[in-house]
């Protein structure tokens, strides 16, 4: 659950900066900053029933799977032509350096956000668990290459369906942080 917590927390921290830096952003930077607006706003809204916070919603779940498949995979790369980086932007150059892993990255968000609207109807996990962990089998996706683009292991969208809500929450957020990780200036 504490995994999930920070990622959220991390997810919406960005996305108030990003409203911030909306002021000056036009054309393709600015539509890709409100597309991340719209998956943080996704993230914020059903991280209360992820914590057990709010009564458990599965459409509301959806509709927040469906948010980040509009910006997911190719929708998401197409927002990132050569030369978009730079003030406003918040896009490192890592990002046109190593697009094959930023494509992974757009592809396994994809892949695992139709998980996530398969998911919802399994309802929260009964054991308050919220990691991806037990759901592997015990191998962590954190430390392993799934989570940082590695799309030779990358689960289908059918077996993160198959799983507790809150682990098929946690693993699409979980792609989102190592995204912002690797790709995403941070501010200081």
């Amino acid at each position: 659950m504490k995994k999930t917590t920070l990622t959220a927390a991390i997810l919406i921290a960005g996305t108030t900066v990003t409203a911030l830096a909306h002021g000056s952003a036009t054309g393709i930077v600015k539509e890709r900053m409100e597309a991340m607006m719209a998956m943080g706003k996704a993230v914020k809204t059903v991280t209360p029933m992820m914590r057990g916070e709010t009564a458990y919603n599965a459409e509301a779940l959806r509709a927040a799977a469906l948010t980040f498949q509009a910006h997911a995979g190719k929708a998401l790369t197409e927002q990132f032509p050569e030369g978009s980086g730079g003030a406003p932007s918040e896009a490192k150059d890592e990002i046109w350096q190593d697009w094959a892993r930023f494509t992974d990255l757009a592809d396994q968000l994809e892949t695992y956000a139709r998980g996530l609207e398969l998911a919802a109807a399994n309802g929260l996990g009964s054991d308050g668990s919220m990691g991806a962990g037990a759901m592997m089998g015990g191998s962590s996706m954190m430390g392993g290459g799934s989570m940082m683009g590695d799309s030779a292991d990358m689960m289908s969208a059918e077996a993160i369906g198959a799983m507790p809500a809150d682990a098929a929450f946690n693993m699409t957020t979980q792609v989102c942080s190592a995204c912002h990780a690797r790709f995403r200036a941070e501010d200081d």
